[in-house]
């Protein structure tokens, strides 16, 4: 057992009880919101956002992991207001989210650049872990980045060796955004394992847009969790697919690297109404739909467990044992 890092505190890992791993409170470019989205209102989305956490609760999840980082509207002051009015357990990551450069900050900072000097990335990433992010106390206990289409480019590389090593500073697990079709999963994995990661810390995300089954297993063969965590995208891959998929990689034997989520969240900026307009991806998709449709292919109660709450439990729990044995 260990603590692990929520809105609320530390928590034992063995009380996060059902986990969503991949999920969103609020998402936004805060410069377009500021200017552009005179209809944002805090009050009425922070209202919204604990009403549909509360109901997630209510329908069986306890613990979500909110992967809003840097490029995606991170604003923790505002989610603490979430916070404040939900029983859910909410922890938050630090990183950053680009698939393409580094965020302006971080352009002329950092070895051989303009101003040389160490690169900030992973001191920043350190301080959300160790003290608090933006002066609240609230300590991250995710590491979150992303690899999707163009690959590989000098700023997501940046980004993903950073992370890396705050992994190493801290033992806070990783998970990472991937384009599945593309199999940047695969070169995700590559880069941390050049930089010490221990791939079983990894949580490969959007596994779940794809039924290719000799990708995913690669993955998991090298240790890694794979992230079926976009319940409810239907136009990606439609719910009987990602069931099937889920079925036949237990059939194989990979039930204890297997973690399920919607990637979605209460309020985004990309959509007029804040909403998305794909009505089945809501947070309450996989507990009315998903959940049954499991039981209906088979799976027992104890299986189910594994993949909810055992786990993401051991997501925390074998990161912190192999950094405390380091």
């Amino acid at each position: 057992m260990s603590k692990v890092e929520t809105m609320r505190g530390p928590v034992d890992s063995a009380n996060l009880g059902n986990v969503l791993v991949h999920e969103h409170v609020i998402l936004m470019d805060l410069e377009y919101v500021e200017n552009y989205r005179l209809d944002f209102d805090e009050a009425t989305v922070v209202d919204r956002a604990a009403q549909e956490l509360n109901a997630l609760k209510a329908a069986g999840i306890d613990t979500i992991i909110d992967l809003t980082v840097l490029g995606l509207g991170r604003h923790i002051k505002r989610l603490a207001k979430v916070a404040e009015k939900t029983d859910l357990n909410i922890i938050v990551a630090t990183g950053v989210y680009t698939f393409k450069d580094v965020p302006k900050p971080f352009e002329y900072v950092g070895p051989g650049l303009m101003i040389d000097r160490p690169d900030p990335m992973a001191e920043l990433f350190i301080q959300d872990i160790t003290v608090g992010i933006a002066g609240t106390g609230i300590k991250a206990g995710e590491l979150k980045c992303a690899i999707d289409e163009p690959g590989l480019t000098h700023g997501v590389e940046r980004v993903m060796r950073n992370i890396a090593a705050a992994y190493r500073a801290t033992g806070t697990p990783i998970s990472v955004h991937t384009a599945a079709h593309h199999q940047m999963g695969l070169v995700a994995q590559q880069v941390f394992a050049e930089e010490g990661v221990d791939l079983r810390d990894v949580i490969i995300g959007h596994c779940g847009d794809t039924d290719d089954l000799d990708y995913l297993m690669k993955l998991a063969d090298q240790g890694s969790m794979l992230g079926m965590d976009r319940f409810g995208i239907n136009v990606i891959l439609s719910l009987e697919k990602r069931v099937g998929t889920i079925i036949e990689l237990i059939k194989r034997g990979y039930i204890d690297r297997i973690t399920l989520s919607h990637d979605c969240s209460s309020w985004m900026d990309m959509f007029p109404s804040g909403k998305t307009p794909m009505p089945e991806h809501s947070y309450l998709h996989i507990s009315q739909q998903v959940i049954p449709a499991l039981r209906e292919a088979g799976l027992s109660q104890g299986q189910i467990d594994q993949m909810f709450v055992h786990n993401p439990r051991r997501h925390f729990e074998d990161a912190a044992s192999r950094h405390a044995a380091r």
